[in-house]
């Protein structure tokens, strides 16, 4: 085999080894789970509230990894580490991949 070969055969493997289940979300079970976080995040992942950050659109990989930092204690906030800890690595790919697959548009003023 050349050079290259074992290059990509080692990159590919490395690749499927490392990488996270995001393709395993499923989109319709995160927008039914989405409705327990709609009083803030809301169920379309524009905020309600003003300390509660905006989902919509945000990257999966993002959004699984904040959750994930709440429900381990690495990130904290009295509201999102009790709901986190509650939650499955299921349910937060789910939510993740119905929050990320909302598009956001933005007009620029004129």
């Amino acid at each position: 085999m050349t050079r290259i070969t074992i290059s990509t055969l080692l990159a590919g493997f490395l690749l499927s080894v490392t990488a996270t289940p995001v393709m395993a979300a499923d989109m319709k079970a995160g927008k039914k789970k989405a409705r327990a976080c709609r009083t803030c995040h809301g169920i379309d992942g524009i905020a309600r509230i003003p300390i509660a950050p905006h989902l919509a659109g945000e990257s999966q990989v993002y959004i699984e990894t904040q959750l994930k930092a709440f429900r381990n204690g690495k990130r904290e906030h009295e509201m999102m580490t009790v709901v986190a800890e509650g939650l499955s690595d299921e349910d937060i790919s789910d939510l993740a991949k119905w929050y990320s697959s909302i598009e956001i548009t933005a007009k620029m003023p004129e």
